[in-house]
């Protein structure tokens, strides 16, 4: 599988930024260390009496786990406080999705790239990880080669979120939008949104005057790099840009230029075979919503710009 089969691409449009930009910011933005494959957290608690236990099939059910794949260097998504402990949007809410269905939800760390090939070989029951929700991935297609590279998965869409530009700050050198990266360098990590982007835009940009795209395996290693000054810019997810222009450097490192764009679902990934576990999934994500609980969790990490009213499979273009 290529590193193009699970990029966050989306579909254009934008959302409201201000809400996203107050984030915790009470919370140390961590260096993470080597993507390592072992189990990193459990989140929730298993118990036959929850009250959407019996929407799981039997086999989680006896188990009372069920193991996500997630690249856990996405703060304000999923990261590593100083404690070590995996906290963010995403383990938060898997917390409050294994109260509904009284099962143990073990995050299990790994690179971006390689989360939906291990979905398929069974190593994950989902993948849980700002996993923009579009047809290629359902479809399993390479979005650079137009070919089938493995069998697709089903999303059970979460949150919304664009894509944005941030500079060090102080230091925009004229950045407003993409338009503005030809001739300059730009970080990114690797096969994201982001780095599509950076492609498709670079494609217009005039000759020797393209984008020079330093791709990183995470995000942390890109926010380094221009900190560093050694590229012009970078982009990410914006709750993510946002969480690191207000944490970084005590919010001296990064400013966000321009707006967002692109904006899309996330999604949870599971196996196409798995529905009984995806309409479960989309059960317990419609009851948080409805208890408010899903709500409580978004504004605690600043999120609440992106949420939805109500949980949706494969609602991604």
């Amino acid at each position: 599988m290529t590193a193009s089969s699970t990029r966050r691409t989306t579909a254009r449009s934008r959302i409201a930024a201000a809400g996203a930009i107050a984030v915790a910011g009470t919370l140390l933005l961590t260096g993470c260390g080597d993507q390592t494959k072992g189990k990193d957290s459990g989140s929730g608690s298993a118990s036959s009496t929850a009250p959407l236990a019996k929407l799981l099939p039997s086999d989680l059910r006896d188990k009372g786990e069920i193991k996500v794949g997630s690249d856990i260097h996405y703060a304000p998504v999923e990261f590593k406080d100083s404690s070590g402990k995996v906290v963010g949007i995403d383990p938060d809410l898997a917390t409050a999705l294994g109260d509904q269905l009284g099962v143990k939800f073990s995050f299990e760390d790994g690179t971006f790239d390689g989360l939906l090939t291990g979905l398929r070989s069974g190593r994950f029951n989902m993948a849980m990880s700002a996993m923009t929700d579009n047809k290629n991935r359902q479809e399993g297609v390479d979005p650079d080669t137009g070919k089938k590279v493995g069998e697709g998965v089903d999303f059970v869409d979460y949150l919304t979120a664009g894509v944005s530009i941030y500079t060090r700050k102080g230091e925009t050198k004229g950045i407003t939008d993409w338009s503005d990266l030809c001739g300059k360098k730009l970080a990114v990590q690797r096969g994201t949104v982001s780095e599509d982007l950076a492609k498709q835009e670079s494609k217009k940009c005039p000759a020797g005057k393209k984008i020079s795209i330093e791709p990183f395996d995470d995000d942390q290693q890109s926010q380094t790099r221009l900190r560093s000054g050694g590229v012009d810019a970078a982009s990410s997810d914006f709750p993510v840009a946002a969480y690191a222009v207000k944490t970084s450097g005590g919010g001296k490192d990064f400013e966000v230029v321009g707006d967002q764009v692109e904006a899309a679902p996330y999604g949870i990934a599971v196996a196409k075979k798995d529905t009984q576990l995806r309409d479960a999934l989309k059960a317990a994500l419609n009851a948080i919503i409805k208890n408010g609980e899903y709500a409580k969790i978004l504004q605690k990490w600043g999120a609440q710009d992106g949420a939805v009213k109500e949980a949706a499979i494969n609602s991604g273009k």
